[in-house]
């Protein structure tokens, strides 16, 4: 039997002989198109090749593109489990040619393909094109020898493409593969058409013309190719199958399902299995491209999809929660094809864990609300519309997921009434908030929240995407469109900027629209929670509702945030583990050039501390460990270690961050940081280069707050360093590692020097003998002004004059700093006729000083203006001319 891995690894071979390159399937959440909620086909990845916009280093390529539909537009949800071929998620196997080859050599292609590599009976195969193009009927005959018999024309648009309203477009080409008239239908085009006999396998598009306005259709200078195959339906034709779960792939989780359930994979449950087989591909692949179960876009999708396989594993009788269990079953199928799978392996068994365990408890009550209402109905076949939206608002029951539940039983939902209790509880929780004081000045926010919903994040796994201009306001005022200039805050449906939240940063970046706008974003916030808004300025153009833009974050600048942001995590628990665990966050900022962790501590953090922390922080970025990221209940996560920071406000699920590898908690979760944290992070540790310390200081009583830097923030602070280093080792004319000796013989030299100085000025202060003694009142002054000399000095002088026994009375004035100093002092021949403190305070008040005090044989004083020296010394002259005992 030829496998699925085969057929897909077949067909991408043949094309990369025929010189295609072969591109990996693109992430299931468009970057380039906003107005698709998942990849629906192989051509969305190429979109803006076809139309010009960007330009590939190829003209030829082709994929297996992974498509989810289960959501807007294109939703197969209700009819999956029930039919042979509805998925949620399906491969689409694709060839394209961007402006290279166009219907003759597609043609060629297709035909060799199926009929060589995969010997496929050529009497088996016939094709449908449009009536109106008459080439591709001649190619047809003339490459696979076709009969008109077996070209079946369609004048209606099954056969003609288009991409939108206006754009690229053209006719089609569908393949049919015959299974005999054993099997009931008729060909495409004819009244049973619908029946199994005939099944389309491959439809090639040829894009020649560019749609205008209304009645206007242009030829394309270069036509181009997009084709796509179902992988899931082409392998049932290879493997004599007319069920697309009966293949290998879908079969060997049936199988697992049927297995893990005890239940017969083709009996009463046989519908249920497939709804498990389907849902567990499409919720596996989801969370692996980082679309996480919500209560809106995409990640409620991913819950309904999870929720339905849920509810159908419960009714088989699975008391346990069972998705999880067969995800190792899904890999061995898939995850050679697509590795993502593989390493999100964790991830997602975490996540569906997670999921049905808490959907189960609602579960239990939703259900058995439903069988008491249904009871109620007797032969009435609807369900009251408020009984379904009271299901959806308690239980998280979504409406489809009870419109499942009744399919068994013949009733439905009365849905206009659902709609009616929708629109009843927004008007109350409206009626609620234009009551609630302050906040109440943002009802605009509310406003527009209730009228375009909440926008979608994708920056955790991108930082450019496509969106859509949903609202503009300028000037506290919602418009329609701003011109250049106009400061604006705009609200897209899907968005890779983040908003500030728990101490990082909101992103700036770019929002443009090519020629037609292009609006410079200086600030990204957080309304109501989960409506993210662009503060920027319209750079050039005019914004307007309604234009498609391309979302550009500055990713320097994010690459930096990420960097702080993941350094202040193990930052924390560095902190933790040297101080103590008393130590918890209580404050953060996570900027571009640094952060800022203010933590509850008592007492200064000493050198060491900080140098251990520093070093610690260090050896983890060095490790370079994978950052991990795990969904969670709030007190799963506690009770699983993580530590919740400050500032963040929780909801039913939370991002627990794991970052570092740690032995010793190994039997708990083996990372050396984990946290709650809603942020963005780098990918791993070592991601973040270099992390220093910068302050540590007070900030309030018992709390600290450490600043450091990380990555090219920290290699600037060292260059800096580096630099004065360097400046500073030429000034002393020594290399920079001899400075700190240099330094050190230099303070050395200079102590000696002022000690030296100090000498000299004693023995100047104090020389001079008896030429400098005058005598007043009989009693032998020393006065003089000893410049300079410190005020810490100047008691010392005066003992060591009176010790030479030359004067009985001694005061000195120095002028250290600018500031008068004045000590006087008396021996013993002047004890009784003189008074220090009264010869100061005489001396004091020249020198604009008040006061002095001491004792009567010795005193000190002091004043501002030390230019008044010889003044004061004339003060004291007077003092003791009229207050000496004759």
């Amino acid at each position: 039997m030829t496998s699925s891995n085969d057929i897909r690894a077949t067909f991408l071979d043949y094309f990369r002989r025929n010189g295609h390159e072969v591109v990996d399937s693109s992430p299931l959440v468009p970057r380039n198109d906003p107005t698709l909620m998942f990849a629906n086909s192989g051509m969305v990845q190429f979109k803006n090749v076809f139309t010009g916009q960007e330009k590939r280093p190829y003209v030829r390529a082709t994929t297996a593109q992974k498509c989810v539909r289960a959501g807007g537009k294109h939703n197969d949800l209700d009819n999956v489990g029930y039919t042979a071929r509805h998925h949620t998620f399906f491969e689409m196997l694709g060839n394209f040619s961007f402006g290279d080859y166009f219907k003759e050599q597609a043609i060629h292609h297709a035909w060799e393909l199926l009929t060589k590599d995969f010997a496929l009976p050529k009497d088996r195969l016939l094709v449908t094109v449009y009536s109106e193009d008459e080439e591709a009927p001649a190619y047809w005959k003339k490459i696979a020898g076709l009969s008109e018999s077996r070209i079946i024309r369609i004048p209606t648009s099954d056969n003609f493409w288009r991409m939108g309203d206006t754009g690229p477009c053209g006719p089609c080409s569908e393949i049919f593969f015959d299974h005999g008239d054993k099997i009931a239908g008729g060909p495409p085009g004819s009244e049973d058409q619908d029946g199994d006999r005939f099944i389309e396998i491959w439809n090639l598009v040829f894009m020649q013309y560019e749609e205008g306005p209304p009645g206007t259709r242009v030829a394309l200078p270069k036509p181009s190719i997009d084709t796509g195959m179902g992988l899931e339906r082409f392998a049932a034709i290879l493997q004599g199958k007319h069920d697309n779960y009966d293949t290998d792939t879908l079969r060997a989780i049936i199988l697992a399902s049927a297995e893990a359930t005890g239940q017969d994979p083709d009996g009463k449950w046989r519908a249920s299995h497939r709804v498990v087989a389907d849902h567990l591909r499409a919720s596996s692949f989801l969370v692996a491209d980082g679309v996480l179960p919500s209560n809106e876009g995409r990640g409620y999708v991913l819950r309904r999809i999870m929720r339905r396989a849920m509810r159908h594993a419960h009714m088989m009788g699975s008391q346990d929660p069972l998705l999880y269990r067969l995800v190792p079953a899904l890999i061995r199928q898939m995850g050679a094809a697509y590795p993502e799978l593989v390493r999100a392996e964790k991830l997602i068994v975490e996540t569906l864990k997670l999921e049905e365990g808490r959907f189960r408890s609602l579960l239990a009550r939703g259900l058995g609300l439903l069988a008491e209402e249904t009871a109620r109905l007797g032969d009435r076949g609807v369900l009251p519309g408020e009984v379904a939206f009271r299901l959806y608002d308690t239980y998280g029951f979504p409406l489809d997921l009870t419109q499942d539940a009744l399919r068994g039983e013949g009733k439905s939902v009365d849905v206009a009434g659902f709609e009616a209790a929708m629109a009843e509880q927004k008007k109350r929780a409206r009626a609620a908030w234009a009551g609630s004081g302050e906040a109440a000045t943002e009802t605009l926010w509310f406003d527009l929240k209730e009228k375009v919903g909440a926008t979608e994040f994708l920056g955790y796994s991108t930082e450019t995407a496509e969106g859509e201009i949903l609202a503009i306001v300028r000037d506290g005022q919602v418009v329609d469109s701003a011109p250049v200039g106009a400061e604006v805050a705009v609200v897209l449906n899907q968005t890779p900027f983040y908003a500030e939240s728990g101490g990082q940063v909101g992103d700036t970046g770019l929002i443009s629209a090519g020629e037609a706008a292009r609006i410079n974003v200086r600030d990204t916030q957080k309304k109501l929670g989960d409506l993210i808004v662009h503060y920027g300025q319209v750079a050039h153009g005019e914004a307007k509702v309604g234009l498609a833009v391309q979302a550009e974050v500055d990713h320097a600048r994010r690459t930096a945030i990420r960097s702080h942001h993941s350094a202040t995590h193990l930052l924390h628990e560095a902190l933790r583990r040297r101080l103590g665990t008393h130590v918890s966050q209580k404050g953060s900022l996570n900027a571009p050039d640094r952060l800022r962790f203010d933590v509850s501590h008592n007492a200064p953090m000493t050198d060491e501390d900080l140098a251990w922390v520093e070093a610690e922080v260090n050896a983890r970025v060095r490790e370079n460990a994978e950052v991990t990221t795990r969904l969670m209940t709030p007190e799963q996560a506690v009770a699983a270690g993580a530590m919740a920071l400050f500032g963040e406000k929780y909801g039913e699920e939370v991002r627990v961050v794991g970052m570092g590898h740690d032995e010793a908690a190994a039997e708990k979760h083996g990372v050396y940081s984990l946290e709650l944290c809603g942020g963005t992070h780098v990918r791993r540790t070592g991601d973040i280069g270099l992390f220093r310390i910068v302050s540590e200081g007070a900030v309030s009583a018992g709390v600290r707050r450490v600043e450091a830097v990380t990555g090219e923030s920290a290699l600037k602070l060292l260059e800096e360093r580096d630099r004065q280093l360097n400046e500073a080792a030429a000034a002393l004319k020594v290399r920079p590692q001899e400075l700190a000796d240099r330094i050190a013989a230099l303070v050395e030299e200079r102590r000696k020097l002022e000690r030296e100085v100090s000498d000299l000025r004693k023995k100047l202060a104090t020389g001079g003998a008896a030429a400098e003694v005058e005598t007043i009142g009989g009693l032998r002054v020393a006065l003089r002004d000893v410049g300079e000399v410190p005020a810490r000095d100047l008691k010392g002088l005066a003992e060591a004059i009176l010790k030479g026994g030359t004067a009985d009375v001694v005061v000195l004035v120095s002028s250290e700093g600018g500031k008068a100093s004045i000590v006087a002092g008396l021996g013993e021949g002047a004890k009784g006729r003189a008074d220090a403190v009264s010869l100061v305070r005489a001396a004091a008040a020249a020198v604009g000083g008040k006061g002095g005090g001491g004792r009567p044989e010795m005193a000190q004083a002091g004043g501002p203006d030390a230019d008044k020296a010889a003044e004061a010394l004339s003060a004291v002259r007077e003092t003791l001319a009229h207050g000496v005992a004759a």
